[in-house]
């Protein structure tokens, strides 16, 4: 009787803790829909901004969202994903890979205005790259890059040994193996990973603020060396910068429902992603 009771109240705070945060993500969420969709136009979407922020759009701040975010994957993917086959598949396991791995780890809890500090100092001065699309894709690229890493390792971890031993006891070779054994059932899993880690990097203020962020540009940027707006700094200096600041609440919605928007439409491409691949390779 004891036991059952003690499970019948560990389920119940279990089920009312994921209530609650189902709920406060709910009205996160409404509260943005219900106060940005009025600012929502087409002339808001595809406009530049007037007034310091006050009026007109925010193209040149989705544009440049955009750029980050392609930059951000094109760099950090690759090398993410890399580093994890190296590490799960021919690295000897040992003192060095288990340092290695905390590293890693460790970089991943780090606050993300380090890594803007990091690539100012790196990319923005020593590089000379200037406050640039390539020196905040480039800052970017390292503060997801531990979470990447974490991730794809985890899902290389998860295929069966038994992929591995069958495909060499018939004679194929390491990378063979890992190319046809290993990684198409893993890529559900590294993709989704990664993904979401670079949506959440879509949504970072800190490390784009001293790398590439202005608070206006009309124009779009012609290479990556140009500076560009950004939507998360362009949210945050509506908030917090501007002197009528109820005057531009609208924009500041409209802003933030456009950025969740985009948030979200990268997580839902890296979960259609994962179905896709999981349909494709059973095991």
């Amino acid at each position: 009787m004891k036991k059952r009771y003690v499970d019948r109240l560990v389920r119940g705070a279990m089920r009312l803790a994921t209530y609650f945060v189902v709920a406060v993500i709910a009205y996160i969420l409404i509260d943005i829909i219900v106060n940005g969709l009025p600012a929502i136009s087409w002339q808001f979407l595809t406009g530049v901004p007037r007034r310091g922020g006050a009026q007109g759009g925010i193209f040149p701040a989705i544009v440049g969202t955009i750029y980050l975010v392609a930059g951000t994957i094109v760099v950090a993917l690759p090398i993410g994903m890399a580093t994890a086959v190296y590490l799960s598949e021919y690295a000897r396991q040992g003192r060095f890979t288990r340092t290695v791995r905390l590293a890693i780890i460790t970089l991943a809890g780090v606050p993300s205005i380090v890594f803007g500090l990091f690539g100012l100092g790196v990319f923005v001065l020593f590089f000379g790259f200037g406050a640039s699309i390539l020196a905040g894709s480039l800052t970017l690229a390292c503060m997801v890059l531990p979470i990447i890493v974490v991730a794809s390792e985890e899902a290389l971890r998860a295929i069966p040994q038994y992929l591995r031993e069958g495909s060499l006891a018939l004679g194929a070779g390491k990378w063979q193996t890992i190319q046809k054994n290993v990684l198409p059932y893993a890529i559900p899993g590294m993709i989704t990973g990664s993904v979401l880690s670079i949506g959440r990097a879509a949504g970072e203020t800190a490390p784009i603020l001293f790398t590439v962020a202005a608070f206006y540009l009309p124009n779009l940027p012609r290479s990556v060396f140009d500076q560009v707006m950004v939507l998360p700094y362009h949210l945050y200096v509506l908030a917090t910068q501007h002197p009528a600041a109820e005057q531009v609440r609208p924009m500041q919605y409209g802003t933030a429902l456009v950025l969740v928007t985009l948030v979200l439409s990268v997580n839902l491409g890296a979960i259609l992603l994962r179905i896709h691949f999981r349909r494709k390779y059973r095991w």
